[in-house]
């Protein structure tokens, strides 16, 4: 029987608008994601550079781009948060255990806030006994060290834990550490299917 969940943020609570991202950044100059565009990423998300040097990074590419450009470009990804989706997560609080594990940066965190309002996240956050992001851990999934983090420092039972998550390259970490898992397909499924997935 599971106790716990474990979620993912972006497109499974919040919707992300990944072409409309790299249509911005079209407009600024940026052809599309590099290697070494990639690599900053990777960097800022795990905390290991400052939103500066990230801002920097991408300045190599589009040198006529400003900072607000560049930031906003960068937020373009992040979309709705319906309210449905909050109004079942807070329903699930009352009956288990919750935990939001998820690969973000700074800059969006910053921007979900301003964006739904303090009432929003602050019922959003309440949800959960602890709300994890890649870039104040160091670490990121599908690191199987993140989810043997969060299991030791909560003493998790994995076999009653649940990790949902979009991507499928995470939910095979977690199901390697033994975690119970649920690839949510985006477009065809919604965390609120949780329970026709008769998987708690």
């Amino acid at each position: 029987m599971i106790n716990t969940i474990i979620f993912d943020f972006g497109d499974v609570f919040i919707n992300l608008d990944k072409e409309g991202s790299v249509n911005e950044f079209k407009k600024l100059g940026l052809e599309g994601p590099n290697d070494e565009l990639l690599n900053l990423n990777y960097a800022f998300e795990v905390g290991k550079i400052t939103e500066t040097k990230f801002i920097e990074g991408f300045q190599k590419f589009i040198p006529n781009a400003s900072i607000d450009q560049i930031k906003n470009a960068w937020n373009s990804v992040i979309g709705e948060f319906p309210l449905y989706r909050l109004e079942f997560l807070q329903l699930l609080s009352s009956k288990y255990r919750l935990f939001l594990l998820t690969n973000t940066d700074l800059i969006h965190i910053e921007n979900f806030e301003d964006k739904v309002g303090v009432s929003f996240f602050s019922a959003f956050y309440q949800c959960f006994e602890k709300v994890y992001y890649s870039y104040e851990m160091g670490l990121r999934k599908p690191d199987e060290s993140i989810f043997n983090y969060i299991i030791k420092k909560h003493d998790l039972s994995p076999k009653r834990t649940l990790f949902v998550d979009d991507k499928k390259e995470n939910t095979d970490a977690a199901l390697a550490v033994g975690l119970q898992v649920w690839n949510l397909k985006v477009g065809e499924e919604d965390v609120v299917d949780l329970f026709d997935k008769k998987l708690l």
